[in-house]
């Protein structure tokens, strides 16, 4: 007997887009990850992915994480080329509700079900301030994401940011002189600029320059793989944006009272994660002046998931069942 679909959820990143089925028990079936770059708009990929996985069994509900604020139930994407509504998805596939969330606000309502082998723990395990504790899930890919979650005995309210535009603070003077580089080549100088996949790789060159190097690695999947194999340029990008990462997250765990946890995701994190727990993440994380006794207490995880905005879509897509 073939399972009973209640909704499609979906993923939809700058990069790649990763779709799903949640049964009527509220698992995740035939996950698939589709390239961007090969469509033209998100009903195309989405109607790919129903011709191929669903047949002519339609799924009656669908829920989005899109990488980008969503407005009024829009979203033009911060990455990509494309622009949809909730109402162009409902006319397209006959659907009986739509939703369209940030996918970092989806991470962050997926993080309280994550299980302990999902995360890692970067510095020491520390249990948190408890279940009614905000959280903030951050992570760099394609850009940088910022979500908070609100709980308490209602429920959790996802807080979805646009945090990685917000202004990037040099915290020594090797960042100060990376920030002047940056600031010249593209004037405001956001944390996103830095912390993303085209943001190791300007790191990557402004260091080089300042240490009068040659930058010759191509792009920034190429720094990666040279710092794996041992390359010192490469090497000290990758620590330099590890550090970075953790001052952001500190700043956000601040910003948010996330005494429930800070969660770093995003595509480039879990590729480093051995890096990442040996840097300075922790120790930049936790260097907040007269703050730091209270960022101290903050567990930092690792998120190592394939899949968290998927849970967290299929999470409001069951909260859609209910009402």
């Amino acid at each position: 007997m073939k399972p009973q679909y209640i909704g499609l959820v979906g993923d939809v990143g700058g990069t790649n887009a990763r779709f799903a089925l949640v049964d009527a028990t509220g698992h995740i079936r035939n996950p698939r990850s589709f390239a961007a770059r090969d469509y033209g708009s998100l009903s195309a990929v989405i109607g790919d992915y129903l011709e191929t996985t669903a047949g002519r069994k339609r799924p009656p509900r669908a829920v989005i994480a899109v990488a980008g604020p969503v407005m009024d139930g829009e979203i033009a994407f911060t990455n990509l080329d494309w622009q949809v509504s909730e109402g162009d998805l409902l006319a397209t596939f006959e659907f009986e509700a739509v939703k369209l969330l940030n996918d970092f606000a989806a991470q962050a309502l997926a993080c309280p079900l994550l299980d302990p082998e999902d995360l890692r723990p970067i510095g020491q395990r520390l249990r948190g301030g408890g279940q009614d504790c905000p959280i903030v899930v951050l992570g760099a890919g394609t850009g940088f994401g910022v979500a908070g979650l609100a709980r308490g005995a209602l429920g959790d309210v996802p807080v979805a940011t646009e945090g990685g535009h917000a202004a990037f603070a040099p915290g020594d003077e090797v960042e100060l002189e990376i920030w002047r580089r940056l600031q010249a080549r593209y004037g405001r100088v956001s944390i996103e600029r830095l912390l993303s996949g085209a943001g190791l790789f300007d790191l990557y060159r402004a260091l080089c320059e300042m240490d009068r190097s040659e930058a010759a690695l191509a792009d920034e999947k190429a720094v990666m793989e040279a710092a794996a194999a041992g390359d010192a340029s490469a090497g000290a990008a990758l620590d330099r944006f590890a550090a970075i990462m953790g001052a952001v997250a500190g700043d956000l765990a601040l910003t948010f009272g996330a005494r429930g946890g800070v969660f770093v995701s995003g595509g480039i994190a879990p590729r480093m994660a051995d890096r990442l727990a040996a840097s300075q993440f922790r120790a930049r994380f936790e260097a907040k002046g007269r703050l730091s006794p209270f960022v101290r207490e903050i567990p930092t995880s690792l998120v190592l998931h394939p899949y968290p905005a998927i849970v967290g879509a299929a999470r409001e897509l069951q909260q859609m069942e209910r009402l």
